[in-house]
C-alpha cells in the first residue's frame, strides 16, 4: 500500500501562514497567539503545541506574556484534501504575573481559547498529484500516524459511494402510517 509522509518542516510552514492570530475572550482579554512550537507524540499518536501569547485588556493593568499548551489528534477532510487538528485537549493557559485567584478563570478560558485558535486548523493540504497514484489504485487517505519526524498517511480502499445520498429503504414490517402493529418505535437515526 502506498504511504504519504508530511515532514515537521511542512507542518511548521503551514502554521506560519496561520499565525499570529488574535482572539478575544469573554470581553476580558485580548490574546495574540504566536506561531506554535510543535511536539510530536508518537506514543499517543497526537501532536502537541505550545503557543506563546501576549494578553492585554480590561482584566489586566498591562500587557503580559504567557502560553497555551495543548495537544490534538488529526483527521483527514476529503472535501478539501486537508489534514486538520481534531479532538483538542488544552493542558494549560498561563499568563505571567497573574494573582493565584485568577487561576480558576484561566482554567475555564483555556479550552475556549484553544478551540477558537486551533480547533480544526489546517496543518497540511494534499495536492491532486499527491493523491493520483492512490486514486488510480482505488484508495483514499486512511490512518494518520504521528512519528518523531512528522506524519505518515496510510491509504485504504475507497468507501463505496453507491449508498451515498440514497433514501433509507422502508422497513417491510412497518405499515404506511408509521406503525408496525406493535408498540410504537422510538429512537434516532445516526449518520455513519
Amino acid at each position: 500500500m502506498p504511504r504519504y509522509a508530511v515532514s515537521a518542516r511542512q507542518l511548521e510552514r503551514a502554521l506560519a501562514q496561520r499565525f499570529p492570530v488574535r482572539e478575544r475572550l469573554a470581553g476580558l482579554l485580548e490574546i495574540t497567539l504566536a506561531q506554535p512550537q510543535l511536539r510530536f507524540l508518537p506514543e499517543q499518536n497526537r501532536l502537541g503545541a505550545v503557543l506563546p501569547l501576549e494578553a492585554s485588556g480590561p482584566a489586566l493593568r498591562q500587557p503580559r506574556n504567557g502560553s497555551l499548551d495543548l495537544d490534538f489528534s488529526l483527521r483527514y477532510e476529503p472535501a478539501d484534501q486537508t489534514l486538520r487538528a481534531h479532538r483538542l485537549r488544552v493542558h494549560a493557559l498561563r499568563i505571567e504575573g497573574l494573582a493565584p485567584r485568577h487561576t480558576e478563570l484561566l482554567d475555564s478560558l483555556g479550552p475556549l481559547l484553544g478551540r477558537q485558535a486551533f480547533g480544526e486548523v489546517v496543518l497540511h493540504r494534499l495536492q491532486p498529484k499527491d493523491l493520483a497514484l492512490a486514486d488510480g489504485l482505488g484508495l483514499e487517505p486512511g490512518e494518520i500516524t504521528v512519528t518523531a519526524q512528522g506524519l505518515v498517511i496510510g491509504f485504504v480502499p475507497k468507501r463505496s459511494a453507491s449508498g451515498a445520498g440514497q433514501r433509507p429503504q422502508p422497513d417491510p414490517g412497518r405499515r404506511d402510517d408509521g406503525h408496525d402493529g406493535q408498540a410504537e418505535r422510538t429512537g434516532h437515526v445516526e449518520k455513519s
